[in-house]
């Protein structure tokens, strides 16, 4: 491992930690909506929820040093090789996070569009509310998959590891506040709505409405939406039921064999078409 990613992976891990337990407390202490009550008696509830969701982030930071990192870091020495030289510095970062948040969204286009892939990005989607707890859940199989696909591209476009960590680092920030519940002044939230997701625009991706659910796929830039005919138009209300169209939450453990149990995605609704 490079003394480049030695020496940031702790800045990284701390700056997300910080990040992440300050919008935990700041969306409890300033709300924007209030989570519904479970509907029946069980394991639904707030702190039941927010297990789940920690759960899930801790098994994939156990995957992060012995896949991700070590697959990224493999495919950073394996580059084609043709990176221009005006490609470089802060001019070069700024391009990779660009180029980089471009690709993640046709590749979060594809896992609600490919079945296979939606069965392992479902599991990020059966959350039945959002706060920043919910930027950390995702299914072990899509995280796998996603550092196999990155690392095609790292290959491809001749990232560096520098890029990537910074990516990494500038998604964890941008989730972790579209996610949350945090009560946005609506100036404030139209104005950064221009350039970055704000949680106005991304909730409406998680609500249990199939047309909303196959929309809104971008993850820091909010121009690739509009570009590509992708964003609902649809606004955001603090009463839309979120979640996945017919399909309750699941128990904690069956998360983690829900991708590979028999079963196809419902249908759209009558009159409803995907995104």
């Amino acid at each position: 491992m490079t003394d480049v990613v030695q020496t940031l992976l702790p800045w990284k891990g701390a700056a997300g930690l910080i990040w992440l337990a300050l919008f935990l407390v700041a969306e409890r202490l300033f709300p924007a909506a209030r989570e519904p009550a479970p509907a029946a008696p069980g394991p639904s509830g707030r702190w039941h929820r927010l297990g789940r969701n920690l759960g899930l982030w801790l098994a994939n930071v156990g995957l992060y040093p012995l896949i991700v990192l070590p697959v990224s870091v493999w495919a950073t020495g394996h580059t084609i090789g043709w990176r221009p030289d005006w490609w470089g510095g802060g001019l070069g970062l700024i391009l990779d996070v660009v180029l980089l948040d471009f690709l993640i969204f046709w590749w979060h286009r594809a896992n609600h569009e490919i079945p296979i892939l939606w069965r392992f990005h479902e599991v990020h989607h059966l959350d039945r509310f959002l706060d920043a707890s919910s930027a950390l859940r995702f299914h072990f199989g899509e995280v796998i998959l996603s550092a196999l696909l990155r690392a095609g591209l790292i290959m491809v476009f001749d990232l560096p590891i520098i890029s990537i960590l910074v990516f990494e680092t500038v998604v964890l920030v941008g989730t972790v506040f579209h996610h949350s519940n945090l009560s946005v002044p609506p100036r404030l939230e139209r104005l950064l709505a221009r350039l970055v997701i704000t949680p106005s625009i991304h909730w409406v991706h998680h609500h249990a409405l199939r047309r909303d659910t196959d929309a809104n796929y971008g993850t820091i830039f909010s121009f690739w939406d509009p570009l590509f005919g992708t964003r609902s138009p649809n606004p955001r209300t603090l009463a839309m039921p979120i979640g996945v169209e017919g399909v309750p939450e699941q128990p904690f453990l069956r998360l983690f064999v829900r991708p590979f149990t028999a079963r196809r995605r419902p249908a759209p609704a009558s009159g409803d078409s995907s995104a």
